[in-house]
């Protein structure tokens, strides 16, 4: 299993976050690889207000840890099997920068596109404008449009 290709999705409580996973976990199941599911706990801004700060951090903990096992046993509804789960903290991009270069398995990181007309959500925006989400180690990354029913996903994976 050492030579498994993994797909990446980060996990949070979103729609596309379901739907990322959801299809990772679909090519995941018929190319013979694995999901990796990414839970980051971003820094709170009441670091001056120590009771605050921490009861924050505990939220946002239990959040995480929510969204990852909530995506988790969905990809493994889909797969038979558990996906590999990260909980992290730090900011977005430079803890997703981490992991890809730490886990040179990851093949792929899989994003969904956000529903709403107005805007594609941050991780894709900073994509399109070529922000540089890789700074090392680049891979392939799948944008699934975040309108895609999961019908539409099964016959796409």
């Amino acid at each position: 299993m050492d030579d498994v290709r993994k797909f990446l999705v980060i996990a949070d409580a979103s729609e596309e976050s379901a739907t990322a996973a959801y299809f990772a976990a679909r090519r995941a199941k018929h190319s013979g690889g694995r999901v990796t599911l990414l839970a980051v706990i971003e820094p709170s801004n009441f670091e001056h207000w120590l009771g605050v700060g921490e009861t924050m951090r505990r939220e946002a903990t239990e959040m995480a840890e929510n969204a990852l096992e909530s995506l988790a046993e969905e990809v493994e509804a889909v797969t038979g099997g558990r996906p590999e789960m990260i909980l992290r903290e730090g900011e977005l991009l430079p803890t997703l920068r981490a992991v890809i270069e730490e886990d040179e398995r990851i093949a792929i990181l899989v994003l969904a596109a956000a529903k709403a007309d107005d805007a594609p959500g941050p991780l894709i925006s900073t994509l399109a404008r070529g922000r540089g989400l890789f700074t090392g180690r680049r891979i392939p990354v799948t944008v699934v449009p975040g309108t895609l029913s999961r019908e539409e996903i099964d016959r796409l994976a």
